[in-house]
């Protein structure tokens, strides 16, 4: 049986409005009858719909971020904005989780600073769903840290085990390093010595990726930097966008053609809502103390109801318990390495200090 659980849900977030996040709001809530929400925004939109409806509260915010504001000093500067209260609600205990559409850098600002990073987690990041051929595939980091050192990328891939294990049923994950090649020797000096911490620190660790191997799902995490997993998905997306729009205009290109296009119409149409971002509804924070799910800026109503009920099931799941536990035991494994390959450098060392010490005496 489903679990109660009540998500914070930022009601000024997303470029269509707050009358879209208030339907998608309801779907969510006519979809679970367990999920309670707390709708945080200006009086006049939360009020109406909290009277209205037994599973929501209102959470009044005065101050909204806007998408053009620098994402920490709007943060800093705008404690009552939705975002912020929202973050405030899930460190408080309030809830259980905060889906947002607005800014994504304020939501990454204000979940780092406000809701917190589990204890060992160097970098929280976020974690993609990619409907992949095979299978759904999560690439990580997508955005959250354009600047990355390679040990972070073996935390992202403990995090990303964690949810697709959690979430997605997925026994064993497999783990892949987004490369320009498959063999262990290709890439720059980064993916060298990610391959290397990855190896010896994941044991769900496959090999590399390609970056035409990415869609296949041949792997079920796919790990890189926050720069190069951003422009990946935007490519993504692009592409499967200008692909729908090529094929439709050469379905309306001519009488029999488009007698065709009659034909493929629902086809079509299931495979344009599989490639849909709507579909997965946001993209989780991975590495904070909560569940944050940060929502495309175009979410529709059916974007909002998916983004909601990823939240609900990222708390239900216990995600960030599970990635603390990971993480620990990660940190204790580097740890044990790091102490294994000292002794094991000492002993070298001494080793050859007394070859050289017989050597002298000879």
């Amino acid at each position: 049986m489903t679990t109660p659980v009540t998500i914070a849900v930022d009601v000024m977030g997303g470029d269509r409005g707050p009358d879209v996040v208030l339907r998608g709001t309801l779907q969510a809530l006519e979809a679970d009858p367990q999920l309670h929400v707390v709708l945080v925004g200006p009086a006049e939109y939360v009020e109406p719909f909290a009277a209205a409806h037994d599973r929501a509260r209102a959470q009044v915010a005065t101050e909204v971020i806007e998408m053009g504001e620098h994402p920490a000093g709007a943060v800093r500067a705008k404690k009552d904005s939705s975002i912020v209260v929202g973050c405030r609600l899930v460190k408080e205990g309030a809830v259980a989780g905060f889906f947002s559409a607005g800014s994504t850098g304020a939501c990454l600002a204000a979940a780092t600073l406000v809701v917190g990073r589990i204890k060992g987690v160097k970098r929280p990041a976020l974690g993609q769903i990619l409907p992949a051929y095979a299978r759904p595939t999560m690439l990580i980091d997508v955005g959250a840290n354009a600047d990355c050192k390679p040990e972070y990328l073996v935390q992202f891939a403990q995090m990303g085990v964690a949810y697709m294990e959690a979430l997605m049923g997925v026994a064993r994950p497999r783990v892949g390093l987004l490369n320009i090649g498959s063999e262990d020797t290709k890439g720059d000096a980064f993916a060298q010595e990610a391959y290397g911490l990855l190896s010896k620190q994941v044991p769900q660790f496959a090999g590399n990726c390609e970056g035409g191997n990415l869609m296949a799902g041949d792997f079920d995490v796919v790990v890189t930097d926050g720069f190069t997993g951003n422009v990946c998905l935007k490519t993504i997306e692009g592409t499967a966008k200008t692909l729908f729009k090529y094929v439709k205009d050469g379905l309306m290109s001519t009488a029999l053609s488009k007698v065709g296009a009659l034909l493929v119409k629902g086809s079509l149409g299931q495979l344009k809502e599989k490639l849909s971002p709507d579909t997965y509804g946001g993209t989780p924070l991975l590495g904070v103390k909560g569940a944050v799910i940060v929502g495309h800026g175009s979410s529709n109503e059916t974007a909002v109801k998916n983004g909601i009920a990823v939240a609900a099931q990222t708390a239900r799941a216990d995600v960030a318990g599970i990635i603390a536990s990971l993480v620990g035991a990660g940190a204790a494994k580097a740890s044990a390495d790091k102490t294994a390959d000292a002794a094991s450098a000492h002993t070298d060392n001494a080793a050859q200090k007394g070859e050289a010490s017989a050597s002298d005496a000879q």
